[in-house]
């Protein structure tokens, strides 16, 4: 073929949706617009977003954090379920930045697809617009790549990015921990985020019927519920009692994520008779055969956050995370360590 005779090329040619792009960013501005908070100068659509510190912080700091939502996409993708996702998408961004006593600010999203279908889209941005209203955070940016040739058609991936801001003398690190303290769990809406390898594992061996009765709901409802965001009783605990230390528990479950916080010198000592193992933990245990360390390492068993205070507070954070809404235990005390032993024991 001579070079004049040489066929034209677009970016259409490529597999890239021009139009769809244009749709969704129109899609995404009323989801977006329900988020807005003091702070915000500028949102969806420019190059970069901004947001203004406010004033009644005297010495901020900003806590920032970053995630996805990991494998549960896949079963999302299994199930044609893409309106909760968002939500699992801000939890495991806010609830991170949380546990260091920050208050979310702002969040950012990155969606990556190889075509984009705009529906599928848009239901998810709904989703985390969703979850930015129940953190408290406005939702200010992010970005939509098409990219034709990487993904599998029909399927995308997540990642979010959370800011927020704390005062300076306020920061919670762990570092005023003490032996006697309490422990309070915090329950979590189910398998959040973390574990889903093992949970799609399970469905494989298992083959059961996802759209079967399952305590109320169906077993695929049970499997996508999403991860619950803990802000803003938090932040009301926070103001109202000295919090010293706060886990997240995600991958790692009680046992690894409780010893992010703990000083070396302390152990956190949970019984597990304080509460009660959810049944879809019961249903992946059975079904799965999974040892009851392994369930303790990969699964939060019910509870989605921990919370130390001291021993005198125990009896008022309670109070006052059940009249917030939460469903809390005391699951545990700290004590002192003895050599090497784990941080944290399940007995």
């Amino acid at each position: 073929m001579s070079p004049s005779a040489k066929q034209s090329l677009s970016y259409r040619d490529a597999g890239v949706d021009i139009d769809a792009g244009d749709a969704l960013v129109n899609a995404i501005k009323p989801f977006a617009k329900r988020t807005m908070r003091d702070g915000v100068l500028g949102g969806i659509g420019g190059f970069g977003a901004l947001f203004e510190i406010s004033k009644k912080y005297r010495n901020p700091v900003l806590v920032s954090g970053t995630d996805g939502v990991g494998t549960k996409l896949k079963l999302a993708f299994q199930l044609n379920r893409h309106d909760t996702v968002g939500i699992d998408l801000v939890a495991m961004s806010v609830n991170d930045i949380l546990v260091q006593g920050a208050e979310p600010l702002f969040f950012l999203d990155y969606f990556s697809c190889g075509k984009l279908d705009v529906g599928t889209a848009s239901r998810v941005i709904k989703g985390i617009a969703a979850g930015c209203e129940q953190a408290g955070c406005a939702l200010i940016g992010g970005e939509t790549a098409e990219m034709p040739g990487m993904y599998p058609e029909g399927e995308y991936d997540l990642a979010g990015f959370a800011v927020g801001v704390a005062e300076k003398d306020r920061l919670i690190d762990g570092t005023k921990i003490t032996p006697g303290d309490a422990v309070i769990g915090l329950a979590s809406s189910g398998i959040h985020s973390n574990g889903y390898s093992l949970v799609r594992r399970i469905i494989d061996v298992a083959k059961p019927d996802l759209d079967a009765g399952f305590h109320g709901r169906t077993l695929a409802d049970a499997l996508m519920q999403p991860t619950r965001i803990y802000v803003k009783p938090l932040l009301k605990l926070m103001e109202a009692i000295e919090v010293k230390g706060m886990a997240h528990i995600t991958g790692g479950g009680l046992v690894e994520n409780i010893p992010r916080v703990l000083p070396d010198s302390v152990v956190a000592e949970i019984q597990k008779e304080a509460w009660e193992m959810p049944p879809l933990f019961n249903w992946l245990q059975e079904n799965g055969n999974v040892a009851d360390d392994e369930m303790h390492r990969v699964f939060n068993c019910g509870i989605g956050m921990a919370v130390i205070v001291a021993r005198e507070d125990a009896e008022k954070a309670v109070a006052l995370l059940r009249d917030a809404g939460e469903t809390v235990w005391q699951i545990g005390n700290i004590r002192q360590r003895t050599g090497e032993e784990p941080q944290t024991v399940v007995r």
